[in-house]
């Protein structure tokens, strides 16, 4: 089955001989752009009206990972002077929220980047890490793991206590259930 009847309104486009991977239990909504060379794992999402542009370079998203809606990721092509590039490498159980722009970085394992939240290249947030709502982690900033950062341009606030990670938790499992009923709801409107 091609990708554009598994995921119907959902623009899938291949570009310089690469064409987006897809896992067959994720959820990808209406409305969405997926370009290029992009891996998407096992039971991830990506939510209405995102953007995944992998034109110049890769983006890979592990599993269970889910990127809300009106999300856009992108990354930077091997140059002269940077021959690694920036790719975009997020982990697995990682939320990306709501208008977020994640660029050419790297988001560990259960890290998180908060609603309309900016992240540069070769920026990292560690493991359990939250990047704060409306901040902008510039570039080549490392945020260790259970860390905290919030502001324009972030900075450390402070070390995020157990709670915080199981509400994190929580939202990723929250995420890969809601999909579900997403991708029913989907598939019975077509």
């Amino acid at each position: 089955m091609t990708e554009q009847r598994r995921f119907p309104g959902v623009n899938i486009i291949p570009i310089h001989g690469k064409t987006p991977r897809i896992h067959e239990t994720a959820f990808i909504a209406p409305g969405c752009t997926i370009i290029g060379d992009v891996e998407i794992g096992a039971q991830s999402s990506i939510w209405y009206n995102c953007v995944v542009r992998a034109d110049v370079f890769t983006i890979r998203i592990g599993e269970r990972t889910n990127v809300q809606d009106g999300s856009v990721l992108h990354c930077d092509p091997p140059r002269p002077g940077d021959e690694e590039g920036c790719p975009l490498i997020i982990g697995d159980d990682v939320l990306i929220g709501h208008m977020a722009m994640v660029h050419g970085c790297t988001i560990h394992d259960r890290g998180f980047v908060g609603l309309g939240a900016i992240a540069m290249n070769k920026s990292v947030i560690g493991s359990d890490a939250m990047l704060g709502a409306g901040a902008m982690l510039t570039e080549r900033k490392v945020m260790g793991e259970r860390e905290l950062w919030a502001g324009r341009p972030a900075k450390l606030m402070r070390e995020l206590p157990d709670a915080a990670i199981a509400g994190m938790r929580a939202g990723v499992a929250h995420y890969a259930e809601n999909a579900k009923h997403h991708a029913e709801a989907v598939g019975e409107a077509v």
